[in-house]
């Protein structure tokens, strides 16, 4: 009877522990999305595939996330950082494997002027998600902030490589590359 104790535990455990989920970044149907953004002949097309992959993200099959998630993204709307900081850590508590989690935090922390931090969380994203071009560009932001045009110059083309239909960041480019480059003679 001893025997079987651990057996009937481990059993328990297996049972009671989550399943493996599909948590943004992880999910099948981003692959076709990516593929689209990569082809879509204009912005205007590519901003269907670019809404969606944005959605996928922010999805997760945990509704406590899902809520936490909702909370965080209705306090930065109200420009509550404190309270969406708050969230965001939760979510990345919850769940150190969600890129959206990490990437709001990330975001957050851009805000409140907290760069370094930031920064180490669109590493996390990165690592989690390497085609997260929001990541990618909100790391252009944060280099621009502080003044390291060359470093913002190398985001913004990763971002770009990615999504080529984000225009804003294309307009950035040129201008850094005037800064950061030169004019060529």
């Amino acid at each position: 009877m001893r025997r079987l104790l651990p057996a009937v535990f481990l059993l328990a455990a297996l049972a009671l522990a989550p399943a493996r989920v599909w948590a943004g970044q992880d999910d099948p149907r981003l692959d076709a999305l990516f593929a689209t953004l990569k082809t879509a002949p204009s912005d205007e097309a590519g901003a269907a595939a670019e809404r969606q992959i944005w959605q996928i993200w922010a999805e997760h099959q945990n509704p406590e996330i899902e809520r936490l998630m909702r909370q965080g993204i209705a306090a930065m709307n109200e420009d509550d950082a404190d309270a969406a900081l708050d969230a965001f850590d939760a979510v990345v508590k919850y769940d150190k494997n969600f890129a959206e989690g990490w990437n709001k935090r990330a975001t957050v922390e851009f805000a409140r002027g907290d760069y370094t931090a930031s920064i180490a969380d669109i590493e996390r994203t990165l690592a989690l998600e390497p085609r997260h071009f929001g990541a990618l560009s909100g790391l252009g932001q944060i280099y621009l902030a502080m003044e390291r045009k060359a470093l913002a110059l190398k985001a913004f083309r990763a971002a770009l490589a990615i999504d080529p239909h984000l225009s804003g960041v294309r307009d950035t480019i040129q201008e850094l590359e005037k800064d950061v480059e030169g004019t060529p003679l």
